[in-house]
């Protein structure tokens, strides 16, 4: 009886190993399918790197050939402002029109900056990229004396409409940034939040650009297609992982 009691055990032993290393297997399978779907659709959503983490390629200071104070340090984009090569904004080589662009971007201590769009690259006639193109902000809210003004916050449609507040992370923290431009329709989203939702180029948005600074330049805000630009305003900034697809 010891002898049938001894055998009927480790046949129960035998089974449920077979059964552990069944399910073990299963899970390993699943998860192989689950990375290789990822990666599928990642590989198909139109997605274009602006920025290969180790040169300026693709970008060129404004009104300049070169890239100015502006470098790739450590797998992102930096201002050096204490640089004593000429200033001014960094801009895309290439234009876009309906477009979703993604970014993450830090600000040292009581700095200021900005993502522009539709900007038009052209120093003769606009002087500044801001003379074309609307901004997100990006700022230190906590020190930076344009958190005065509600519409000069990070996240903001520069000058024009507020930031959800309670978005931002402050001063030398990334921050993840999000602009979609489609058909006329805006979105920012800042750290996962919808910051700003507007529409652009109709009647309302004209009588926005008349009630902010930018009423005295009369191109700003009237193109549909231009440049991307990372602002130049004198402070030490950040940018990486920049992602664009056009719609």
């Amino acid at each position: 009886m010891k002898l049938f009691n001894a055998i009927a055990a480790a046949a129960i032993l035998f089974a449920a190993c077979n059964s552990s290393s069944s399910n073990t297997a299963e899970a390993t399978d699943t998860t192989a399918t689950a990375d290789a779907t990822t990666e599928t659709s990642s590989n198909d959503t139109g997605w274009v790197s602006l920025f290969d983490g180790s040169t300026l390629n693709g970008w060129h200071a404004f009104g300049q050939t070169e890239a100015g104070k502006w470098s790739a340090d450590s797998g992102a984009i930096q201002l050096h402002s204490a640089s004593k090569a000429e200033g001014g904004d960094l801009v895309s080589n290439d234009s876009f029109g309906n477009f979703d662009l993604k970014l993450d971007w830090k600000i040292s201590k009581d700095g200021n900056s900005g993502i522009l769009f539709y900007v038009q690259d052209d120093k003769a006639k606009y002087e500044n990229t801001y003379k074309t193109g609307p901004e997100m902000q990006v700022l230190d809210d906590e020190r930076n004396e344009d958190n005065k003004t509600p519409t000069h916050r990070a996240g903001s449609l520069y000058d024009m409409i507020q930031a959800t507040p309670g978005a931002v992370k402050p001063a030398e923290e990334w921050n993840t940034a999000e602009i979609v431009s489609n058909n006329g329709k805006l979105d920012f989203y800042l750290n996962g939040v919808h910051v700003v939702n507007t529409t652009i180029f109709d009647d309302n948005w004209k009588k926005m650009i008349a009630g902010s600074k930018f009423k005295q330049w009369p191109a700003f805000g009237t193109f549909q297609e231009g440049h991307i630009a990372l602002q130049d305003h004198g402070h030490d900034v950040w940018y990486r992982n920049i992602m664009i697809k056009k719609l």
